[in-house]
């Protein structure tokens, strides 16, 4: 599973947008409305999307969804970027990686912030942040995990340079851990299972201890925006209803959940801690202009910066349109009156 993958073939995909055959982005329901074809894959903050199809919550939102499950998370991004998708779920990282490419998307709702579900994992050869001096750290490059290291080495006064990145993908990672190759890893849930099944292991940090620093989202496409914005509301409502039958049906919530991730009620449980659920309010107050990384455009421009100095993109793309807060304010105004 690579949830958090940086966008390293995304030309490939926009050299071919042109002959994509049987575009979703044209695809018409048989009420005369456009179905949006929407992508999202195993994250705790994205897989109870799955609650609105099996309980109709879309249709009582008036809206047509294909909603599309990927194994793959980079499949799901790739998707999105060539025109495959409408909407998509996905990290802060990844998308600024997919404007930075040339694709046109919007955040529209933060699904969840991380908030201790990405870990570093250190042997007990380890004991504190300033120990990670001169270490050998396997972390999949681009990607959140990579740059909560980095938040951390910065706290401790510490930098990329004081350590020696080993690139590898997430699971990869994690198993060269549990097998003593490296006393240091990055890795996101499930993986940080994993990963402390070695013997003395434990959590250094966590995106707990950097609120903020990894939000997950629901994007679209600049169509969607401005050619279908009663979809994209439609879509946000869906959401919140979404928050509301978990509220009212733990129980027959939990099941669908499971099911869709295919673990126990007690591992959901526990990755499930590790999500913080963004509610209307949480909404709001993320779209707001601020000073650290609890504001999106703060983050975003912090992220931007990051993906940039690390050689993840060519250039820093024009955040200035990256994010639209109007769906979510309709949706407070409504339920506030």
């Amino acid at each position: 599973m690579q949830r958090r993958s940086v966008l390293a073939c995304l030309g490939l995909f926009f050299a071919s947008l042109l002959i994509v055959v049987g575009c979703t982005n044209n695809q018409v329901a048989t009420n005369g409305g456009k179905t949006i074809v929407m992508g999202f894959s195993a994250w705790p903050g994205w897989i109870p999307w799955q609650i609105a199809e099996e309980e109709q919550l879309f249709a009582a939102n008036n809206v047509n969804v294909s909603l599309r499950w990927f194994d793959g998370y980079l499949d799901s991004i790739n998707a999105l970027a060539a025109g495959q998708l409408d909407a998509n779920t996905q990290t802060l990282n990844d998308t600024i990686s997919s404007v930075a490419a040339g694709s046109d998307q919007v955040v529209v709702l933060v699904n969840d912030n991380s908030t201790g579900n990405d870990k570093i994992i250190v042997s007990d050869a380890i004991e504190s942040i300033e120990d990670l001096r001169g270490r050998t750290i396997a972390v999949e490059e681009g990607t959140v995990n990579h740059f909560l290291l980095l938040l951390g080495l910065e706290e401790a006064g510490l930098s990329a340079e004081d350590v020696t990145i080993q690139p590898l993908e997430t699971g990869a990672a994690a198993a060269a851990f549990v097998a003593g190759q490296v006393d240091v890893v990055g890795v996101f849930a499930p993986f940080t299972t994993r990963a402390l099944e070695r013997a003395g292991s434990r959590e250094l940090f966590s995106s707990a201890d950097f609120p903020g620093a990894v939000p997950d989202h629901l994007v679209v496409s600049r169509e969607m925006v401005e050619e279908y914005p009663e979809q994209v509301q439609a879509l946000v409502n869906t959401w919140f209803d979404i928050l509301q039958y978990i509220e009212d049906n733990p129980e027959a919530a939990y099941d669908i959940l499971t099911e869709r991730a295919g673990v126990t009620l007690d591992e959901y449980r526990d990755y499930d801690a590790g999500t913080t659920i963004f509610s209307i309010e949480d909404n709001l107050e993320a779209f707001e202009p601020g000073d650290n990384m609890t504001s999106l455009p703060y983050a975003a421009n912090e992220i931007a910066d990051f993906l940039l100095a690390n050689d993840f993109i060519d250039a820093k793309p024009d955040l200035q349109q990256l994010f639209d807060d109007r769906f979510v304010k309709a949706y407070a105004e409504e339920h506030q009156s």
